[in-house]
């Protein structure tokens, strides 16, 4: 049966997005239909809109999100009919590579890099007006109902909030692992965040839980500096309040430069201060933020010469299938919060004032 909803379709870049009826086919084989309960609002969207991402249009975005299972198409066997789940934009198929290797999560059959738009058979499941219309990463989540592959679904507990748990799909889990997972960030240790939006403040959080001594978080935005010591920073810094290059700033702070730096925003120029930041000769610089399209970075190689690595994280190295239950168990448990990262509720038709929010630093 098709379902008739409401979706919120980009037709172009550059451009607000249009509250339209969609059709939804129904799921393929290995496919799963569910209806959207809360979706969060990711600056990956945004770069989309920006073309810093690369993806075709027209399009339906959206990639943090939690839900119920509405129905599922023939051969799924992990999921029924009323589970809740969490969409994965890094699916977990576990037969490719990555899956395979314990060191790798992410796996061949994501969409990221290759911008195709589409499910894994080559189709959408999505029209408008009689128009095709492209899925993002295998989830498209800004829409009451969309069709993942059965390798992209997590079922999480029955009695999860999926309007807090929705921020496991992608912000919070790709912070706090980045910490936990791709740094192993170790007790007693100095760390750097560049960038303190969601995901940012959910490095902090990881870094807290291994146990660093020291969390230094820098924004250009002081407004958000409380936010990030209510959650485990012990030093913020402002890279306009100083004449020097940030880097700089940091070594002396640290005497050497820290044990580790993450860069959460998506620029060069930040990454390469990341990078310059964390102790020349054991150092770890994790590359969080999306990196723009085109764009190359320079550098002194001798950065890496002295022995400092430089590594990038997608998903906070998590392998999703496995990790997102266990995630959202833990949060249950009151491992770790959520709230603090949630500062606006809008309804879908209001998703425009939705990125006007995230775009002024709100």
């Amino acid at each position: 049966q098709v379902i008739k909803c409401k979706a919120a379709v980009l037709w172009e870049a550059n451009k607000p997005f249009s509250i339209e009826e969609v059709e939804v086919a129904p799921p393929k084989e290995h496919e799963v239909r569910v209806k959207i309960m809360a979706t969060g609002i990711c600056r990956s969207d945004d770069h989309v809109i920006t073309g810093a991402m690369v993806m075709p249009f027209p399009i339906i975005l959206g990639h943090e999100a939690a839900g119920v299972v509405e129905s599922v198409g023939q051969g799924v066997t992990s999921v029924k009919p009323g589970d809740k789940v969490i969409p994965l934009f890094v699916p977990q198929c576990g037969e490719c590579k990555n899956c395979l290797n314990n060191k790798g999560n992410l796996c061949i059959k994501t969409d990221l890099g290759t911008s195709a738009g589409l499910m894994p058979d080559g189709t959408t499941r999505f029209t408008c007006k009689g128009k095709a219309i492209y899925h993002f990463l295998g989830t498209s989540t800004f829409t009451e109902y969309t069709v993942l592959h059965e390798s992209a679904v997590a079922k999480i507990d029955s009695a999860a909030p999926l309007e807090k748990v929705c921020l496991i799909g992608c912000g919070f889990s790709t912070g706090y692992g980045a910490a936990l997972q791709t740094a192993k960030v170790e007790p007693g240790s100095t760390c750097a965040i560049f960038g303190l939006g969601g995901v940012g403040l959910s490095v902090v959080m990881g870094c807290k839980v291994a146990g660093a001594s020291r969390i230094i978080a820098v924004d250009i935005n002081s407004d958000k500096f409380a936010k990030a010591k209510e959650l485990g920073a012990t030093d913020c810094v402002n890279p306009k309040d100083f004449k020097k290059p940030i880097h700089e700033v940091l070594i002396e702070m640290t005497g050497g430069g820290v044990d580790y730096s993450f860069e959460v925003i998506g620029r060069t120029d930040t990454m390469t201060a990341a990078l310059a930041c964390c102790q020349y000769n054991y150092g770890v610089s994790v590359i969080v933020g999306v990196p723009p399209a085109a764009q190359k970075i320079t550098f002194d190689p001798l950065l890496l010469f002295t022995g400092r690595s430089w590594k990038g994280s997608v998903f906070g190295g998590w392998k999703s299938k496995d990790a997102v239950p266990k995630l959202v168990a833990d949060y249950m448990k009151k491992k770790f919060v959520l709230d603090p990262l949630i500062t606006h509720t809008l309804p879908l038709t209001k998703i425009n004032e939705g990125f006007d929010l995230l775009r002024a630093g709100k």
